[in-house]
């Protein structure tokens, strides 16, 4: 075992206890679950975010926690609470809007000639609803919604995000690229100009949010017939086999063809060959054809 596993105490973490090995089996459960992968350099993170919940269970050992997640009746609950606790949050509209421009300038008149009805644009994950939001908005300045029917579905592991995704409210860093005219037009300010709630008209153009992993096989069916899929910042997660399991799994339920938005850290060409990466004035986009 590696010095990084060594030096860990057997009570240092809120005085739970680290039994030998326990991270290790948590983190490898935690992998084959979720696709999330915690390396040396990270495992302490993982073992800082479980521990509140080892605690609220009443248990003085992160390996019981284990037990509970593996073997238990409820553990399905738990896994809930324990993806809540895991998934970083961090997002903010007009993000890498390159992408968005894309869509409503190349992809979606490609998927309108082809006679695509409804046409099904999936956020995926959607964390706290700024990417899907930011698509309804930007498809509304483009006037698609009166072209044609268009679905915007939106999804993701943690039912904590998708609580606030579907509460509407959102902080001022949740603004920082997005021009403020959007903002006066498309959100309401509290009285202390704290917090902002999305309009009803663009919280409605989201069709569905749904609680889905993307590293369940089955999960994915959800996806079936999406034209469009915004997958970003979840593969920098990931190792390369999970991955490959993913985007082999989006390519199964997509129409033919099918865009694939990653983020701009990602790439996929080690991964697939069942996409082609096209430049989309500026934008790249994974095509499957």
């Amino acid at each position: 075992m590696s010095s990084a596993f060594q030096t860990r105490k057997l009570a240092d973490i809120g005085g739970v206890r680290v039994p030998p090995g326990t991270l290790l089996l948590l983190r490898d459960l935690i992998h084959g679950r979720t696709g999330m992968f915690y390396d040396e350099a990270r495992v302490d993170v993982l073992a800082d975010r479980l521990t509140p919940l080892a605690v609220a269970r009443g248990f003085d050992s992160l390996l019981d926690y284990y037990y509970l997640l593996k073997y238990d009746a409820n553990a399905d609950d738990e896994w809930g609470h324990a993806i809540d606790a895991l998934s970083v949050q961090e997002t903010y509209f007009w993000r890498e809007v390159d992408q968005v421009h894309a869509l409503t300038g190349v992809i979606l008149p490609r998927l309108a000639a082809l006679g695509r009805r409804p046409i099904r644009i999936w956020s995926f994950p959607c964390a706290t609803g700024e990417e899907p939001l930011s698509l309804a908005i930007a498809l509304t300045e483009a006037g698609w919604f009166s072209r044609g029917p268009v679905e915007i579905h939106a999804a993701d592991a943690s039912e904590a995000a998708l609580e606030r995704a579907r509460a509407g409210k959102y902080g001022a860093r949740a603004f920082r690229q997005l021009p403020e005219e959007l903002r006066a037009i498309y959100f309401t300010a509290d009285a202390d100009n704290r917090e902002w709630t999305i309009s009803r008209a663009i919280h409605g153009r989201i069709t569905s949010w749904r609680r889905l992993n993307a590293a369940q096989r089955d999960d994915l069916q959800a996806l079936r017939g999406a034209d469009v899929i915004f997958c970003r910042n979840m593969f920098i997660y990931f190792q390369e086999s999970t991955v490959r399991q993913v985007v082999e799994g989006f390519a199964d339920v997509m129409s033919s063809p099918g865009f694939l938005c990653v983020g701009a850290a990602e790439s996929l060409l080690r991964v697939t060959a069942r996409f082609d990466l096209q430049d989309m004035e500026g934008a790249y986009v994974y095509v499957r054809s």
